[in-house]
């Protein structure tokens, strides 16, 4: 995909402010924080997010962390019960030996104050998730597992004397420079632009579930570190591959809430609007199929009874059960007057995390020397076609770990001339035609949740094709001041990637499902897909 400008802003590096750090880590959710967490004391480290430290996909995970805990349970089960959920094109090697390092990272996270919740005999408490064969979920605070793990890593890295912490610091473009990432373009709402100049980067920006209208994620997740990564020239894969978590709870109206995985975990059944348990008639594993499984039942369901929404039950649960497992799901259902131990509790399908990304090594690099990523920024082939529930905050803490020790050995490894600003510039004739952001998010939400969903076929993509094209080319052409115009185009620029990565796939594996290839094709594509590097019409 060609795109108007190698950088979204003009800039010269003599009119500009510098700041200069051995390690510049972009993103402030679990895997940047681990990152920072694994460089020594001698080495300086800035982390930037581009909202509070807090704000992240990382913060909002509500069921846990998976992890071979039980002696009933084996790696080799972990590992098989993630290469099933995958759909044929996991990188057994990733999923190798990021199983084998969960238990450890648990361990640190306990050791770094981190209170999981506990059985009667003092045990870590364990939960079974759809996709998974044992009970292996270690949780916290009931269903607030992301919001305990950040609490504690955060505080451990305001401990960090070389950790550096912006917060409310946009990260508009990566720099580069001879073929090799050397820092980023970074906005501060009372400074401007700012230049960084870093020895090496780790991108760990998080995902892109805000190209949906329908989303579980936060305002902040639309993707800045992957379209920016692209633009520098970093090698992206698997960008058809959006997972829809199946049970979002829906009221017309409000901000869609995730209802945990765990909750049929533990034994909830999916019914339609008439009262009928659908799921035993579509995979022997029910409620406990994989997502990707349970996301297109739902979405046949509610076609079939022409209905918005299918509904989660818990009346058979013991209720005292249902409130101590899940506090923070009990009291999001208590604003909108559901009982979540006795109503019927409405829910459809949302987008909720982004399996491709980034491509990555075993130890987190990019193909662009000095970059490295982590977390759902990245592609690391981990998830295949089909993440496994619960193995996304084990992700960004075994990757978080890798690309902060691999990026310290780097440093380590090479003659360090004294950091200093480099000659770089951009400039472009951007347009001048007055644009509606608000206008534009909405109706890329839109389109994205009708042509490129759960269920997909070429008729509708095609229709989102000419949209995206004609969309493109004012958007990209445009220099915006504010964040608000750099998150669109950065939409705009990774919807285009996936329809196109969703388009040349014409197959159905794991969450991207074609009505018109309804059947997987190992022949041509039991593999993974790369995105062409970008190419820009001129130097800047």
């Amino acid at each position: 995909m060609r795109l108007p400008h190698r950088y979204l802003c003009q800039f010269r590096s003599r009119k500009l402010v510098h700041a200069f750090t051995d390690l510049l880590i972009i993103g402030g959710g679990l895997a940047g924080l681990r990152a920072a967490l694994e460089v020594p004391p001698e080495w300086e480290v800035l982390v930037v997010t581009k909202d509070r430290l807090p704000e992240s996909n990382s913060q909002y995970a509500q069921g846990g962390i998976a992890g071979v805990m039980d002696p009933e349970d084996r790696f080799e089960n972990h590992v098989e019960d993630t290469m099933r959920a995958g759909a044929g094109i996991c990188d057994r090697q990733v999923v190798e030996m990021v199983v084998r390092t969960a238990p450890e990272e648990v361990a640190r996270l306990i050791e770094w104050g981190c209170h999981f919740d506990a059985d009667a005999a003092g045990k870590l408490a364990l939960t079974l998730e759809g996709g998974h064969s044992h009970r292996r979920i270690v949780h916290a605070l009931g269903d607030a597992t992301g919001q305990e793990v950040m609490r504690a890593v955060i505080a451990q890295a305001q401990t960090r004397c070389n950790v550096n912490l912006w917060e409310f610091a946009f990260t508009i473009d990566l720099l580069t420079h001879d073929g090799q990432c050397v820092g980023a373009l970074v906005h501060r709402p009372h400074q401007g632009l700012i230049m960084v100049w870093a020895r090496q980067v780790i991108l760990a920006s998080g995902g892109m579930g805000q190209i949906y209208r329908e989303t579980t994620n936060p305002a902040v997740a639309t993707g800045d570190g992957m379209a920016a990564a692209y633009r520098a020239g970093a090698c992206l894969a698997d960008m058809e591959f959006m997972q829809f978590h199946p049970t979002v709870l829906y009221v017309a109206g409000s901000a869609r809430h995730l209802i945990s995985e765990a909750v049929r975990g533990e034994g909830a059944r999916l019914l339609d609007k008439n009262g009928c348990r659908f799921m035993p008639d579509v995979d022997p594993r029910a409620e406990l199929a994989p997502r990707d499984v349970v996301a297109r039942a739902i979405v046949r369901q509610m076609e079939r009874t022409q209905h918005p929404n299918v509904y989660l039950d818990l009346s058979h649960l013991d209720p005292h059960l249902v409130a101590q497992r899940f506090p923070g799901i009990s009291a999001v259902c208590k604003r909108f007057d559901l009982d979540l131990a006795r109503d019927r509790i409405p829910v459809r399908p949302a987008s909720h995390y982004m399996i491709g990304g980034v491509a990555v090594d075993l130890e987190g690099r990019t193909n662009l020397p000095g970059l490295w990523a982590a977390g759902e920024v990245t592609s690391s082939g981990l998830h295949g076609a089909n993440r496994l529930a619960s193995n996304s905050l084990l992700e960004g803490l075994v990757y978080g770990a890798l690309c902060g020790r691999g990026a310290v050995a780097a440093c380590q490894g090479q003659t360090l001339p004294e950091l200093k600003p480099l000659p770089l510039e951009s400039s472009f004739k951007a347009a001048t035609t007055p644009l509606d952001v608000a206008d534009l998010r909405n109706a890329l939400q839109s389109l994205m949740g009708r042509h490129l969903s759960v269920i997909r076929d070429a008729a509708h993509m095609g229709e989102a094709r000419q949209d995206l094209d004609f969309w493109r080319g004012y958007v990209l052409t445009h220099e915006f001041a504010e964040p608000a115009g750099w998150e669109l185009q950065n939409m705009v620029t990774l919807a285009s990637l996936m329809l196109q990565s969703a388009q040349q796939r014409e197959e159905s594996r794991g969450v991207h499902y074609r009505l018109d290839f309804p059947e997987p094709d190992d022949q041509h594509w039991q593999r993974r897909q790369w995105v062409p590097t970008m190419e820009w019409d001129g130097e800047t």
